[in-house]
């Protein structure tokens, strides 16, 4: 199970990477996996303000619906629009073109709730 030690991750299996001020997010390898072949991606637009563990999007697998939960407070300023035409991307690169969203952080303490790599791969 990858899972980098540059990202924070949530017990939801969201992964949240900092560079220069924005926080990017997907769902984890483990989560891939387990959901199985994603067929479909749907996320909020741009601009769209969210709290910490509100929903920003479903992810459909061949078995199944699963919601996306923020892992920060924040307002989403991209989304991978990839996804739309290859949702099979976070099967096959969940930590690099599977990303889901760019957000702005709106409260960067909450960072702290989120778990590093090693306690991740404990918790998984």
């Amino acid at each position: 199970m990858d899972t980098p030690d540059d990202c924070y991750y949530t017990e939801d299996h969201e992964w949240l990477r900092l560079e220069d001020g924005t926080a990017t997010v997907g769902i984890t390898d483990f989560a891939q996996s387990e959901l199985g072949d994603i067929v479909f991606v749907e996320i909020e637009p741009e601009g769209t303000e969210l709290g910490q563990n509100e929903v920003f999007g479903t992810v459909e697998a061949v078995k199944t619906v699963s919601e996306l939960y923020m892992p920060v407070s924040g307002v989403i300023t991209a989304f991978n629009d990839e996804l739309e035409m290859a949702p099979e991307l976070v099967n096959d690169a969940p930590y690099g073109d599977g990303w889901m969203v760019e957000i702005e952080l709106t409260d960067q303490s909450e960072l702290d709730d989120l778990m590093d790599a090693e306690a991740y791969a404990d918790f998984t």
